[in-house]
């Protein structure tokens, strides 16, 4: 199953990176071994490249999550702990976290496969959920990574949907969180012209 979560990498300069990503973990839930597939042009892939470790959060901040989707970097910028077993750094306010080593890497095609293992996790405090407002954040965050590979109409109408649920079931931090996917997708449809693709830059 692919969980979505997000991901924190150092980069060569001790830069940190967030980028939302889904993992494919195993059944049962098994976090021992995972795999992440990010583009091969993304920030993410080339942190990974240099420092082959990481930390993967599971997270119900679905504003923390559409901002970093479209590469704008939350302000005020979230808390963050050392990581204990490799060189990264842990969200404090994720739900769980757990910090990881690739052992294995297939670069073959536009997304690299890395197979990676659990060196250690923890549980930082209780997952809310995921209530139809922050569902339709969270649709509406992975659609707006896919401009120019899903047809203009169909993205508009989509967003549309979701709006509805926003407006009925969400609050202000999911109501702040679209507004900014909404915004993102105006001004990436008008930037290309509606017909050529994007990709999000984790």
């Amino acid at each position: 199953m692919i969980l979505e979560g997000v991901v924190t990498t150092e980069g060569p300069a001790g830069l940190l990176n967030i980028a939302p990503m889904g993992p494919r973990i195993a059944h049962g839930l098994d976090f021992s071994r995972f795999e992440l597939r990010p583009f091969r042009q993304s920030t993410t892939y080339l942190n990974l490249k240099w420092r082959g470790e990481g930390v993967f959060h599971v997270t119900d901040d679905v504003l923390l999550i559409a901002q970093t989707a479209i590469g704008i970097a939350p302000t005020p910028a979230p808390a963050t702990r050392p990581a204990d077993r490799v060189v990264g750094r842990i969200l404090t306010d994720a739900c769980r976290y757990y910090e990881f080593r690739i052992i294995e890497c297939d670069e073959r095609e536009e997304r690299a496969i890395f197979v990676v293992e659990t060196l250690a996790e923890g549980r930082l405090r209780d997952f809310l959920g995921f209530n139809r407002a922050r569902h339709a954040v969270l649709e509406a965050a992975i659609l707006a990574t896919r401009v120019g590979l899903i047809p203009p109409e169909q993205m508009h109408d989509d967003f549309r949907r979701l709006a509805v649920l926003v407006e009925k079931t969400g609050g202000p931090r999911e109501r702040v969180a679209f507004e900014l996917l909404e915004r993102h997708l105006a001004r990436a449809l008008g930037r290309t012209g509606d017909d050529s693709a994007s990709r999000d830059a984790p």
